[in-house]
């Protein structure tokens, strides 16, 4: 076989792997919503709250709309609250400078009140939701709370926003 038949062939042969890895890249299945790569970082964005919730009790327009009120008044809630607690960790360490033990004590006593606030503005949601079902998404809702704590679990880029 001559030398100019073998780089023939060999350059059809790198043609066809390129074209090949070229389908497998544009045609596979792109990963999981919001599965981590080596950098930490998603791949794509994860589906909101919102969205989750939509789909996996099935609402009707009706049900998204009392949905969204719901949404905005969570927001709003959780808003004030967690305003009220950044304003409570800088006067928390304000104290550090001033050595007062008494403030210090009673702005993590406050703390402790905000955040309890917040975890019962979630339930009280989520209860809410509960009450826009429909008898036959009750086990879809039931179902969903085995998952409803990683919806509010700290997130580099902030909470969620539902």
């Amino acid at each position: 076989m001559s030398k100019l038949k073998l780089l023939g062939i060999a350059v059809i042969g790198l043609l066809l792997i390129n074209l090949a890895l070229m389908a497998f890249i544009f045609f596979a299945k792109p990963p999981q919503s919001g599965s981590i790569l080596a950098e930490g970082r998603a791949p794509f964005p994860a589906p909101e709250p919102k969205e989750i919730i939509i789909e996996r009790l099935h609402f009707d327009k009706d049900q998204v709309a009392q949905y969204e009120i719901l949404i905005q008044q969570h927001r709003k809630t959780i808003h004030e609250t967690d305003r009220q607690i950044r304003q409570a960790k800088n006067n928390l360490y304000t104290t550090l400078s001033d050595g007062n033990t008494a403030a210090k004590d009673s702005l993590q006593n406050v703390l402790a009140q905000l955040q309890r606030q917040v975890e019962n503005t979630h339930y009280d949601h989520f209860e809410a939701i509960k009450k826009i079902c429909r008898p036959d998404q009750l086990p879809a809702f039931n179902e969903l709370t085995k998952e409803l704590a990683r919806f509010f679990a700290p997130h580099r880029n902030g909470p969620p926003q539902d």
